[in-house]
C-alpha cells in the first residue's frame, strides 16, 4: 500500500491511499458468497447461481459497495500506520476511484494530534511545601474530637456564642409574613452563621422563655429575588438555651474515640502520624500540580484541535456521572438534586478542558522521549490494585479493562513521576 498524507492546516490534512486489486477480489468473493444465498436466477436453484451468471445478470459492480465496507477499516488502519499519523477525529471518507480491475483510491480528511515541543520538564523549581506537624496541630485535632464528643446541657444563664438555642421564629417584611420565614423548635448554634448575618448575634444573652424581635437586612445576593436587600423583622420565642459540656481529655476519652488506643498519649501519637501522612500527601500533590503546570507551560503546542477538547469534556462528564452512579445516583437524579442540566455539567467541564488536553499531550510526548515501557508484572499489579479499590475479583477487572488501557495509565503515571521526582522545592 502507498499512503500519502498532505496537510491542509495546522492539524488537518488529507490521507490518500489505495486498496489493492488482490484485496478487492477477496472481499468481492466474500460478499458474493454471502449474498448469493438469497438470490434466485431462472434455471438455478436458490443460492446456487454461478459467479459469472450473477455478473451477467446483476453486474459485479453491485458488490462493490459492500466489498468496500469490508475492506475499508483495515486499509484505513494500515494507511494511518504507513503515513505515521495519529488521527483524533472520525475520517471524512471520499471515494476517488472504484474502477473494475483497478486498485480503488480513497481519501480521508482527518484531524491529527498536534506536534508537541517539550520545554524544560525536569529539575523544575516549585514553592517549598510545609510537611511539618506541630504540637499545636495535634492539640487542635484533639480539640476537634473533643468538640464532637461534647454533650449539650441546659443552662439558665443567657446564651453565648457557641451555645445552642431552641427557638420558634417567624419573619416579616413590611409587616407581612414571607414564605420560608417560619419554623418551630429549631435548634440554632449561635456563631455558626447558618442564618442571615446579624441574626444570631442578636440572640446573645437570651434566656429560656424570652421573646425577642430580631431585625436584619437580607444580603443583595440572597437566593430569593423578592427578599434581596430588604429589611426583615423576626419574632423569636426562646424555649431552651443549651451549652456544650466537653468531656475530660483523659485515657477514657481516648478509648471512647478510638478503640485501637488505650491511653491519651497513644491517641496523640496516632493523631500525629495521621496528620504527618495527610500533610505529606497534600504537599506531594501540590508539588506534582505545580511542577506539571510548569512543564505544560514550558511546552509548545501551536494549536489545540477543537475535537480533542470536545472529547475531553465528554470524557470528564462520563467519569463524573459514572462515579455518581457508583454511589447510587443516576444522572437524572443528580440533575434533579442539584437543579442543573446536562448542558450545565458540560459548561462546568469545559472550564479547564483545554489545560487537561494539553497536559495529556505533554505527558504522551514525555513517554516517547523517555522511552517509557510497562512490564506484564506492572499491569498485573495495577489490576490487583483496582480489584482491591473496587472490591472486585481480579478476573472481573481483567474483563472490564484491556491491557492497552492499563499500559497507557501506567505510562502516564511514570511520565508524571519523571516531572515530579526531579522537582526542587525552594
Amino acid at each position: 500500500m502507498t499512503a500519502n498524507w498532505e496537510k491542509t492546516g495546522t492539524n488537518d490534512g488529507v490521507l490518500t491511499f489505495e486498496i489493492s486489486e488482490e484485496i478487492i477480489k477477496k472481499e468481492i468473493e466474500k460478499v458474493f458468497n454471502r449474498v448469493k444465498k438469497n438470490i434466485s436466477v431462472p434455471g438455478f436453484r436458490k443460492g446456487k447461481v454461478p459467479r459469472h451468471i450473477f455478473n451477467n445478470v446483476y453486474g459485479e459492480e453491485s458488490l462493490f459497495e459492500d466489498a468496500l465496507n469490508e475492506a475499508l477499516p483495515t486499509a484505513y488502519a494500515q494507511a494511518i500506520e504507513e503515513a505515521g499519523i495519529d488521527p483524533v477525529s472520525q475520517p471524512k471518507i471520499d471515494i476517488k476511484s472504484m474502477e473494475k480491475g483497478q486498485p480503488w483510491t480513497i481519501t480521508a480528511e482527518v484531524t491529527v494530534k498536534p506536534e508537541v515541543k517539550l520545554g524544560e520538564y525536569k529539575n523544575l523549581t516549585v514553592a517549598k511545601q510545609d510537611r511539618e506537624v506541630t504540637d499545636e496541630d495535634v492539640e487542635n485535632n484533639l480539640k476537634q474530637k473533643q468538640e464532637r464528643q461534647a454533650e449539650l446541657v441546659l443552662k439558665e444563664e443567657g446564651a453565648e456564642l457557641g451555645d445552642t438555642v431552641v427557638i420558634d421564629y417567624e419573619g416579616f417584611v413590611a409587616e407581612e409574613a414571607f414564605e420560608g420565614g417560619k419554623d418551630q423548635n429549631h435548634s440554632l448554634e449561635l456563631g455558626s452563621n447558618q442564618f442571615i448575618p446579624g441574626f444570631e448575634e442578636q440572640l446573645v444573652g437570651a434566656k429560656a422563655g424570652d421573646e425577642k424581635e430580631v431585625v436584619v437586612t437580607f444580603p443583595e445576593d440572597y437566593q430569593a429575588e423578592d427578599l434581596k436587600g430588604k429589611e426583615a423583622t423576626f419574632k423569636v420565642a426562646v424555649h431552651e438555651v443549651k451549652t456544650k459540656q466537653l468531656p475530660a481529655l483523659d485515657d477514657e476519652f481516648a478509648k471512647d474515640v478510638d478503640e485501637e488506643v488505650e491511653t491519651l498519649d497513644e491517641l496523640k501519637a496516632k493523631i500525629r502520624k495521621e496528620l504527618e501522612e495527610s500533610k505529606k500527601a497534600a504537599a506531594d500533590e501540590a508539588v506534582q500540580d505545580l511542577a506539571l503546570r510548569q512543564a505544560v507551560e514550558n511546552a509548545e503546542i501551536v494549536e489545540l484541535p477543537h475535537v480533542m477538547v470536545h472529547d475531553e469534556v465528554h470524557r470528564q462528564m462520563d467519569l463524573f456521572l459514572n462515579d455518581m452512579q457508583r454511589q447510587g445516583i443516576s444522572p437524572e437524579l443528580y440533575y434533579q438534586i442539584t437543579g442543573t442540566t446536562e448542558h450545565d455539567l458540560h459548561v462546568q467541564m469545559e472550564s479547564d478542558a483545554d489545560v487537561r488536553t494539553k497536559t495529556s499531550l505533554v505527558l504522551e510526548q514525555i513517554i516517547k522521549e523517555e522511552n517509557i515501557e510497562v512490564s506484564e508484572a506492572e499491569i498485573a499489579e495495577e489490576i490487583k490494585a483496582l480489584a482491591e479499590q473496587y472490591n472486585m475479583d481480579e478476573t472481573r477487572v481483567r474483563g472490564l479493562v484491556n491491557d492497552e488501557m492499563l499500559k497507557n495509565d501506567i505510562q502516564m503515571k511514570k511520565a508524571m513521576s519523571v516531572i515530579t521526582d526531579s522537582a526542587i522545592e525552594a
